[in-house]
């Protein structure tokens, strides 16, 4: 019984995901072939078939779980301990010391060893 439900749904979703693709086909035709209109008016169209196309998006299984996916990223974003200014000034500096110390050090390498080649050719 669960898998004639599923199937229903998974039809349902094809469909949605077709009338997505259309929305948007639209959208792109439609900017192509109003091209002489003023740019406000496709720019507002185009906004409005992206509401719907995303709308419609997320009726779908996928779409749900998108937006699930995307309410818990923000959840999670909020526990997130941000470092203070005084720490990211701090590590930047390291950072950037760390990589001018390693461009020298590789700087030096290869002058070593092009001195070493040119002194094998020559």
């Amino acid at each position: 019984m669960s898998s004639n439900a599923e199937a229903q749904a998974s039809r349902g979703d094809v469909f949605k995901w077709a009338i997505v693709i259309l929305l948007v086909a639209v959208g792109v035709i439609g900017n192509n072939f109003y091209s002489a209109e003023s740019l406000l008016y496709r720019l507002i169209a185009i906004l409005v078939l992206a509401g719907v196309a995303c709308f419609v998006a997320l009726q779908t299984a996928k779409g749900r779980a998108f937006f699930t996916l995307a309410k818990e990223a923000k959840t999670e974003i909020r526990r997130v301990v941000w470092p203070t200014r005084q720490e990211t000034i701090q590590t930047t500096l390291i950072v950037l010391a760390v990589v001018v110390f390693m461009s020298l050090v590789l700087w030096g390498v290869d002058s070593f060893l092009g001195w070493i080649v040119s002194s094998v050719i020559s």
